[in-house]
Parts: C-alpha cells; structure tokens; sequence
C-alpha cells in the first residue's frame, strides 16, 4: 500500500509539472513559424478515425504516436503495427512499429514513419521547365519509446523521435521529445485522464551543398568562390494535450468510449477534437470523430479556414493460430482536397 501511495505521489508530481508548462505554450502570433509538420501527421487507422481524441484509452503500439504512457498498457509479449495512409497531395505516409515487454523494467518500443513523395522534376533559373532529372525527399522519423505501468490506474510513458529530413543535397535534422502520463479509473470506474507534451527540442536548421553559390565581382567578393546561403533555424511544432475519455460496458460484449482532447499548440491555432468507439466483443469496431479550431472559425477577416473536420472508421479483430490480428480502415475528411484513407494491420503475440 505504502508503495502503491508513493508511486501515486511520483506520478502526481509529473503530472504537475507537466501542466505548468502551459503558458509557454500557444501564441497566436507565432502561427506557421514551426516547421518539421511531418511530425503533426497522424498515424493509425484508430486514431485518424477518433481524431487523436482517445489519449487517455489507447493502449499498447498503437499509443506510441498519440500518447506513449499507452504503451505501458500492452496486452500482450510483443505487439506490432503498420500502417499506410493517402495523404494530400500524392504523397503517402508508412508507419511501423513494435512494443515488447521487458519485465520489471517496463516496455520498450520503436517506431519509424516515412513519407513518400514521388519523383519531383529538378528546375533551375536556366532550366524553368526542367532539366530532365528528377528528385524525391526523404523525410523520416524513428521513434525510441520506454513506458510502464505504475501501478493499476498509473502509467507514464516517453518517446524520443530522431528527425531527419532531406531535399536533393539539403538536410537538416533533430531531436524531439514526447512524454505522457494516463490516469484510468478517475473518481469512477470508466473515468480517465490523460496529459501529454509532444515535440519538445531544440531548433533544426538545414545545411548542405545545394545552399552554395559562386560569387561575383558584383557581389563584393571574389569572382567564382563559393558562398554559402544562410538559413534560419526553426522550432518544433510543439504541443500540450489533455485527454478525457469515458468508457461503458453494457454487458459482456457491447461496450462504448466516447473522448475528448484539448490541443495547446506553440505555432497554430489550439484545437478540439470528440470522437466515439462502439465496440462488439472486441471483434467489430465502429468510430466516428470530429476536430475544430474555434480561433480559426472566429477569424474576423474570414480569411482563414480550418482545413480538417470529420472522420469515420471501422474495425475487424480476431484470433489465428494464438496471434490476435486487428485490421482497421480510417477515412478523414479534408475541405480542400481528397480525404485520407489510412489502412492499418496490428498483431499481437
């Protein structure tokens, strides 16, 4: 008992000072300065379908992106996830992961998303319309994450993300850092909680050859010796979330969760997301959610407009030969293009 109180205070304690940084957090005035936006992509057919609404609820691989304290939840040795979504734009984002349980030591896990661009003809101020070669970005970040469970209503989990992104001979890279606490069985059974910080690092900044040009006479230097273009660093598109999330079992086999996240962001507009789950024996799943921006809807000049709104999904899972598969679908809505359809296979061991 004694034990259990002093795990509680520990977490308490974290959980504090968790929210006292959220005045450094959300400023409007900083709206789009952030870069690294990969880091802002959903993953998980799950997720994107409850919007990133169920933070206090998701547990085992599939929490690892939305809130790594999840992670401590894993039902089962090893767990491992992919998965693919259309995104905007022709491009399409892979994601991998797997969870493993260490013992005492709690679960680790690793994790690794790509986007995929295509082939992007090279242009030049000689060459407007090409040059007849091609390129495509590399844009990657891979995932450590370690997470446990304190006690049975007690986790806390985080996740350092290495961020790589590259253009033709430009790159730049960094670090970011997520951690998250999830608190079950609030006040009343089925209650929980959920707070997590999401890409906390130091500034990126890109370099490379691509950035080198010969000087001119002109230009006060000596003809012909290359310069380098400076760039400026940029920030990590960082966040605070507070989760909510209520689950009821009817009986044996039905059960609903219904959630809601609060999203302080430092370089973007705050958002709110609700989202739903009904789930049947844990085989059939169904989920809806929505996400809103009222600063943007508020915006007097009518020049802004949030871009996402609504999602749906749906959920298949079953046993085969002692591995427990669950393949989902998401679909998200966006205003002004095709909407995302990510697919997602989990495995359980």
């Amino acid at each position: 008992m004694e034990t259990n109180m002093k795990r509680s205070m520990v977490c308490l304690v974290f959980l504090i000072g968790i929210l006292s940084v959220t005045a450094l957090a959300g400023n409007k005035s900083r709206t789009g300065t952030a870069g690294a936006g990969e880091l802002l992509i959903p993953v998980g057919a799950r997720g994107v379908a409850m919007e990133g609404a169920d933070l206090s609820f998701l547990s085992g691989v599939e929490a690892i992106y939305y809130n790594p304290a999840g992670l401590g939840r894993i039902e089962h040795g090893v767990e491992a996830q992919v998965s693919h979504m259309n995104y905007f734009a022709d491009i399409g984002v892979d994601y991998g992961g797997i969870g493993v349980q260490a013992g005492d030591f709690g679960v680790l896990g690793f994790t690794i998303k790509s986007l995929s661009f295509g082939d992007i003809p090279v242009t030049t101020n000689q060459f407007p319309d090409g040059t007849g070669q091609v390129y495509s970005p590399t844009y990657l970040t891979m995932g450590l994450t370690y997470a446990k469970l304190l006690t049975d209503r007690i986790s806390v989990g985080a996740t350092a993300n290495l961020v790589s992104e590259k253009i033709m001979s430009t790159s730049a890279s960094g670090l970011a850092f997520n951690v998250g606490v999830q608190y079950s069985n609030l006040a009343t059974p089925g209650l929980n909680l959920a707070v997590v910080v999401k890409n906390v690092g130091p500034q990126m900044q890109f370099d490379g050859s691509n950035l080198l040009y010969a000087s001119t006479a002109a230009a006060g230097g000596q003809a012909g010796q290359l310069l380098s273009t400076p760039t400026a660093g940029f920030e990590l598109p960082s966040s605070i979330e507070i989760g909510v999330g209520y689950q009821k079992k009817f009986d044996d086999k039905n059960s609903a969760l219904l959630g809601g996240t609060f999203r302080n962001n430092n370089a973007s507009d705050d958002e709110y997301s609700l989202a739903g789950e009904y789930n049947y024996d844990n085989t059939f799943f169904v989920r809806g959610g929505y996400i809103f921006a009222p600063q943007v809807d508020k915006d007097p000049t009518g020049a802004r407009e949030y871009l996402y709104d609504f999602s749906v999904g749906a959920g298949v899972g079953y046993p085969v030969g002692g591995i427990d598969l669950r393949f989902d679908y998401g679909y998200r809505h966006m205003k002004f293009f095709g909407g995302n359809n990510v697919m997602t296979l989990r495995l359980g061991f």
